[in-house]
């Protein structure tokens, strides 16, 4: 991922390439009263390099600023679940399933502690269980969300680990990024070994919540999820320019494309954590009517390839998959 960073080093924001389209995740990070200001220069500068724009992830704070405008598109694109860390004990205490999960981790002798910036990137079974958590799903790494070098540049993040008391081995961790503008924290992934007792994802992250809380935070998140059910009108009065074939698509990923993409396993999961509320997300480019293009652009600085090849190599990951699965019961019948 590379860096914008405005003239005055007051605002970045994260981006990446593909043919042309500049993607930014989410929105630039900068003081609000800066915003307008901040997305003139980057658009700017985007413009000089001729070059399209595309915000991917982009909250209502964005949504609106763009909504007034004709030359850019908005297309939703799912819901993110939100807490205020303080709460989280009372949320736990009110929701007897979540405690279930709890102590279905702890029963199986499962804690977690938290490893210091220094430690994390030694530990070299994180890096182990991410590509074993990685090579049990359908799609390939996805460039923007599961990159190892993640463990190269933890400076500024926070990991927890899950560990079983007998011989303390882990067996599952999560990572959580600052959101300054929020004053909060973003738990962008929690990967889990197969001998995993269920909860032990939960368990990760009642510690870290309660570990956001003890510092101050006032938001958290898990991050978006993609075409979810929840929150499905979620911007009343926007100008939202969702073409019939956008529409088609994502009814037809979040139909058949299960076993790629566990949409509804995803949102259950967020959902069981009883988030506060839901937030919705969008996609915002470049240009009156949102384009093939632009879709084209976010599906490849995603894939960090050619779509193409991307989707080719999931339904060969997933035939191989399903192709195991199948010998393994043909096996156990005999």
């Amino acid at each position: 991922m590379q860096l914008w960073f405005s003239s005055t080093q007051n605002a970045v924001a994260g981006y990446m390439k593909y043919r042309g389209v500049r993607v930014v995740v989410g929105s630039p990070i900068c003081e609000p009263d800066n915003l307008s200001v901040t997305l003139h220069e980057l658009e700017t500068d985007t413009r000089l390099a001729r070059e399209r724009l595309i915000f991917f992830g982009a909250g209502l704070q964005l949504m609106q600023v763009y909504a007034t405008r004709g030359d850019y598109s908005i297309v939703s694109i799912g819901s993110q679940p939100t807490w205020d860390p303080c709460t989280w004990p009372m949320i736990v205490e009110k929701n007897a399933s979540l405690r279930a999960q709890l102590h279905r981790a702890k029963n199986k002798g499962v804690y977690v502690e938290e490893l210091s910036a220094e430690q994390a990137p030694h530990e070299k079974s994180l890096r182990n269980m991410l590509f074993e958590w990685l090579s049990t799903h359908g799609l390939p790494p996805l460039s923007f969300t599961a990159d190892p070098v993640l463990f190269d540049q933890l400076h500024d993040r926070r990991v927890f680990v899950a560990k079983r008391e007998r011989d303390d081995e882990i067996m599952a961790f999560l990572v959580a990024t600052p959101v300054p503008a929020r004053h909060g924290w973003f738990i962008e992934q929690w990967p889990r070994s197969r001998l995993a007792p269920n909860g032990t994802t939960h368990l990760l992250v009642d510690a870290a919540m309660r570990a956001f809380a003890v510092s101050g935070a006032k938001y958290a998140t898990l991050g978006l999820a993609p075409l979810t059910h929840y929150d499905r009108n979620p911007a009343k009065g926007a100008r939202l320019s969702e073409p019939w074939w956008l529409r088609l698509m994502f009814h037809k990923a979040r139909a058949h494309g299960q076993r790629f993409y566990n949409f509804e396993g995803l949102e259950m999961f967020k959902a069981s954590l009883r988030p506060m509320t839901w937030e919705p997300m969008f996609a915002i480019a470049q240009g009156k009517r949102f384009a093939p293009r632009m879709l084209r652009a976010i599906a490849g600085v995603f894939a960090g390839t050619l779509p193409e090849l991307f989707v080719t190599r999931g339904i060969i990951s997933s035939a191989a998959q399903e192709w195991q699965q199948l010998r393994s019961r043909t096996d156990q019948g005999h």
